[in-house]
């Protein structure tokens, strides 16, 4: 797999991996998000440990972040207005890659609670999956697993041509108790040969 582009732009935003350098600005505006967003996100998000808004927690999340995005493991890019690249307002992820006959893998995204409703989502992600279905990633499917109750979620996805592909009963653990999720693909339509695996 070629690398993926480390950062990604788009009209209003400037989407970069993480960096895991020892001066890092990102530490401290991701852990504003986390922050700022800790009871926005409680229904949506798994359980985090207490601590993984603080600045050495963050930057070692950065670190194994920039780590895996280098290897092609997992790909995250936080979301920064272009208008104010210090302040992070989002993120969105490619996680569980899977190659050879596969091609596949998880799509997962966090928007700041204050910029709800304006379309950044979408942007970002429309973004994100141009990304993965280009000839340097060469993935044929992403899968999204959205709570029933997240009404703006699930519009993203419809809006950037994703289909339900069924309900999974008690797929995480979530603010106290399992929970349904619906699952959402999209697959690109290039052919990819087995020799670029």
């Amino acid at each position: 797999m070629s690398a993926a582009h480390l950062e990604l732009r788009t009209a209003r935003l400037l989407l970069q991996a993480p960096d895991a350098a020892p001066d890092n600005p990102q530490v401290a505006a991701v852990g504003d998000f986390y922050r700022r967003n800790a009871a926005h996100f409680a229904p949506w998000d798994p359980p985090l440990p207490p601590d993984h808004a603080k600045p050495a927690r963050v930057a070692q999340a950065l670190a194994d972040g920039a780590q895996a995005f280098a290897t092609g493991r997992a790909l995250r890019w936080w979301l920064l207005p272009a208008d104010d690249p210090g302040r992070v307002i989002g993120q969105v992820h490619l996680s569980g890659l899977v190659r050879g006959a596969f091609q596949s893998g998880h799509l997962g995204y966090a928007l700041d609670a204050a910029c709800q409703g304006r379309g950044l989502m979408q942007e970002a992600l429309r973004a994100v999956v141009d990304e993965a279905f280009s000839p340097r990633l060469n993935l044929h499917r992403l899968q999204a697993a959205v709570r029933p109750e997240n009404r703006r979620s699930l519009a993203v996805l419809v809006r950037l041509g994703f289909g339900e592909i069924g309900l999974a009963r008690n797929y995480l653990f979530i603010d106290g108790a399992w929970r349904d999720h619906r699952l959402f693909d999209l697959t690109g339509s290039g052919f990819i040969h087995p020799a670029d695996w």
